[in-house]
């Protein structure tokens, strides 16, 4: 029994409170008065809402992905996407990673998301090595970085890292770093093609303003994002922790973030 701040085993609960002394029996007491204080968080806003460019602007089109067979280590052809059925992931599968290099042409969608943000947007495009600080995790073997910053105030910036791995992480406002893909390994059987689906649906969102930040968030002092896509296809969120930063990041993102009451704004669109 319990939410999300708490939860109780009541069958073990009741077993432990037999033998409990008074010392501990109090101290149950003194938790459940104290989250029976707690104030609920408040509700988030309304889902923050994308505006996409006019038709009259170019489109982002995905640049060819490599098409190419990989093998396991019998010779057989692995339907990445496809492997597992109903049963789930064969238990050896996690852990293994037989195929990054499927991953490769992910370098080629960030890029040509650089290039469409470049020439839509009014943005500062700048690539230097320092700009990987900008993740809130250390990224290994950087071959890139790249941070796109829209000519707007209280609109998103967002940094591209390319890795050896090969992969792209995405730090995107402050707070929320975004890894494409989030898994590589057999079990989690993630393809470039579906990786990169999300990569251009978050890049794109955070642009047209789909994109929401919030820090702290109730008593836990929780992080917290909300993405509504940008071409209506769905939203999703999430809430918790946030990753062990310096404190000044923190600082800096609650202030920043009291001055973005429902969405980061949508970034200008270049001669607008």
């Amino acid at each position: 029994m319990g939410n999300r701040k708490k939860q109780f085993e009541v069958d073990r609960l009741l077993d432990g409170l037999r033998s409990a002394d008074e010392a501990a029996v109090q101290a149950l007491i003194d938790v459940l008065a104290d989250w029976a204080q707690e104030k609920p968080d408040e509700s988030p806003p309304g889902l923050p809402l994308p505006v996409s460019p006019p038709a009259e602007h170019p489109r982002y089109v995905r640049p060819p992905l490599p098409a190419v067979t990989y093998y396991s280590d019998e010779g057989k052809p692995i339907p990445y996407g496809q492997q597992w059925g109903d049963g789930g992931p064969d238990p050896d599968s996690y852990g293994i990673d037989s195929h990054p290099e499927r991953f490769a042409g992910l370098h080629r969608v960030a890029l040509a998301l650089l290039d469409y943000l470049a020439a839509v947007y009014d943005v500062e495009v700048h690539e230097s090595p320092a700009h990987a600080a900008a993740l809130l995790t250390e990224a290994r073997d950087v071959l890139q970085a790249v941070k796109v910053t829209p000519r707007r105030s209280g609109a998103a910036s967002l940094t591209f890292v390319l890795t050896g791995y090969p992969g792209v992480l995405v730090h995107a406002g402050v707070l929320h770093d975004f890894p494409f893909p989030v898994c590589g390994c057999d079990a989690c059987d993630e393809t470039a093609e579906t990786t990169a689906d999300r990569m251009e649906r978050l890049v794109l969102t955070v642009a047209a303003g789909g994109y929401r930040e919030r820090y702290p968030v109730g008593s836990q002092r929780w992080s917290e994002y909300a993405l509504t896509a940008y071409d209506g296809s769905g939203s999703e969120s999430g809430k918790g922790e946030p990753v062990p930063v310096a404190s000044y990041r923190l600082d800096d993102a609650e202030v920043r973030l009291r001055d973005i009451p429902v969405a980061w704004r949508p970034w200008p669109l270049r001669g607008s």
